[in-house]
């Protein structure tokens, strides 16, 4: 469909929509104006860019990995070397002071936040990563923004230009209909989703938390507004944009205010804008929802919508195989075909800068025989280190003490077993923790889509305890997740002798070998295969290569013949070792969390 008629069928016939219509096409002409000569060229060559086998990021809070962005210049030889092609800066738009939410509470789209720099050196940040062959990616928070924000100030002050840009609402009666239906992001630290604001007698509809304000998306300013920050900011370079929380954007009474379908057309009329100026630019976005419902978010052949999204499900399907020892879930659920468009690209990682919940896949679970309620607490008190016989130390966040619901904190290596393993001094518990660290890489960097890695788990770090010391993070366990990046511990990366060493050339080998493979690129397909033992997960790539992981301490034997279409047991190598891989009676033994990719 026409922007123009998407826009107009969205916001109405009328002189306010024509009015804010030629004020976009202003918009979009002064963007495509101020385009740089760099930029176009880039331009030229389109966006599949992101469809390459070259393609792995990593995502770090600049002030916990270099402390500025001046800093950051000197760390980008050391991505360049791991093999990292793309960065995600986590928020480092100007957000309010104190709780932030992380920096997602933004005050100003369009200038860097002090601590970090300014938006001349991220400018200067951007040109020095893309003459290394790295890509700029951004948080860019679509559904609120900071109640200190510029755009609330300018309302503050009269300026009726900005009226209505958020939802305010005289008395609680039109809030207690929004209530009625909608979701509670956060209903143990936030709950509700309206605050009074007595400076203003207004109530404000905050359905995060009540420093954010919630943007009224039924007023064409708003679009016309965060359209044109999007194209200011893709202007400075910026060739991925990560756009959060875009289920929630658009609010209709009776509604879950979540997934509605206008949340659609905004994203479409979007992309179109992105097509039109910057071409060679990206959307990232983040939906943690059902799987059928994540998919919507690619859009379609004719409406494109984002072109990658986050595998949420993988990630949650690689620690319940891990601390189950059994993966019949995951092969299953990955097995499920909802539809994905054949350039719609997934992000797989083990974990991110937020919590993990466990909530999923029911109907599998009791497919399999097993309890969903069950298996959840099972997963809480697995990962938070409780459960009898667990690896795992971590944290409880947002514990519910009536329904036992919670979900869990934690780095990588600390839920992967390495934080007990050293506290123990136990050598052969660190050894079995750096396997299930470089297995669950194994699959986030085979696996179709692209690999993304939070800083600091490529040199296996621990949780950071010392968050409860800080005021504004005690009360948030997320942050015993976000440590500060240990260069001195860096340091021992090129040495094997150390946990350092073996999970960071583990990792950059994987690296090595994907980005040198066409059979890594994002439009080849994975499929799982059935191998006839729950403790080992396989999937091939359209028949070129064969991936075999053992989410088991114990040795598996794996029956050859359940894959011998693909090749001959004993014609086999494995991509990762350069080791033929034969079979004894058309069986093939896996070590403990031994992972094969098999040519």
């Amino acid at each position: 469909m026409e922007l123009k008629q998407s826009y107009f069928e969205l916001y109405g016939e009328n002189e306010i929509t024509q009015y804010r219509w030629e004020q976009l096409q202003e918009i979009i002409a002064a963007a495509k104006a101020g385009r740089s000569p760099e930029l176009k060229k880039q331009d030229k060559e389109g966006n599949q860019w992101y469809l390459s086998e070259k393609m792995a990021g990593m995502m770090l809070y600049v002030d916990r990995f270099s402390e500025n962005l001046k800093g950051f210049e000197d760390k980008i030889d050391y991505l360049a070397e791991l093999g990292i092609t793309y960065v995600h800066f986590m928020p480092l738009l100007k957000s309010r002071e104190g709780n932030n939410d992380g920096g997602y509470a933004v005050s100003d789209y369009l200038s860097v936040d002090r601590k970090f720099g300014t938006m001349r050196q991220l400018e200067r940040v951007v040109k020095l990563l893309k003459k290394r062959g790295i890509r700029t990616c951004i948080d860019f928070v679509l559904n609120h923004t900071a109640k200190e924000h510029v755009w609330v100030q300018e309302y503050k002050k009269g300026n009726h230009d900005y009226d209505n840009m958020y939802h305010m609402f005289d008395d609680d009666r039109v809030p207690q209909e929004y209530e009625k239906t909608m979701t509670e992001i956060f209903p143990g630290v936030a709950p509700g989703n309206f605050t009074w604001y007595p400076d203003l007698n207004k109530y404000v509809m905050t359905r995060f938390y009540e420093f954010q304000w919630d943007l009224n998306y039924s007023n064409p300013q708003v679009f016309n507004k965060i359209v044109e920050v999007l194209l200011t900011l893709a202007n400075k370079g910026i060739d991925i944009f990560r756009l959060d929380a875009i289920p929630y954007m658009w609010k209709e009474i009776g509604t879950r205010c979540m997934n509605h379908p206008k949340v659609h057309t905004l994203l479409q009329m979007m992309y179109q804008i992105v097509q039109e100026v910057c071409p060679s630019v990206i959307f990232l976005g983040e939906a943690i929802v059902e799987p059928h419902e994540i998919v919507k978010y690619f859009g379609t052949k004719e409406a494109k919508e984002c072109n990658v999204m986050y595998n949420a499900s993988l990630m949650v399907l690689l620690w319940s195989s891990l601390a189950t020892r059994d993966v019949r879930l995951m092969e299953r659920s990955l097995s499920k075909d909802y539809g994905v468009p054949a350039d719609g690209v997934w992000i797989n990682y083990g974990r991110c800068h937020d919590d993990i919940g466990w909530g999923f896949e029911t109907d599998l679970l009791s497919e399999l025989g097993w309890d969903p309620e069950a298996h959840k607490q099972f997963m809480i008190r697995f990962m938070e280190g409780r459960y009898p016989g667990s690896f795992s130390t971590g944290e409880l966040y947002e514990f519910n003490p009536v329904t036992l619901d919670a979900r869990n904190s934690g780095t990588f290596a600390s839920m992967c077993g390495l934080e007990q393993a050293l506290k123990e001094k136990h050598s052969y518990k660190i050894e079995l923790a750096v396997k299930r660290i470089l297995l669950l890489n194994s699959i986030i960097i085979s696996y179709t889509g692209i690999p993304l890695f939070y800083s600091g788990d490529e040199i296996g770090q621990l949780n950071d305890w010392s968050y409860k010391e800080v005021p504004e993070e005690a009360g948030d366990s997320r942050w015993l997740h976000r440590p500060k990046m240990d260069w001195e511990a860096a340091q021992k990366r090129e040495d094997l002798t150390t946990v350092q060493g073996q999970i960071f050339q583990g990792i950059r080998r994987m690296l090595e070998i994907r980005r040198n493979c066409e059979y890594f690129r994002s439009d080849l397909k994975s499929t799982p295969v059935d191998l006839d033992n729950p403790a080992v997960f396989g999937f091939h790539k359209e028949n070129k290569m064969m991936v075999l992981a053992n989410f088991s301490e114990q040795e598996q034997w794996v029956d050859a013949d359940r894959f011998s279409w693909f090749g001959l047991p004993g014609e086999m190598t494995d991509m990762l070792t350069g080791r033929p891989v034969r079979s004894y009676s058309n069986k093939i033994l896996l070590g403990p969390y031994e992972y094969l990719w098999l040519v």
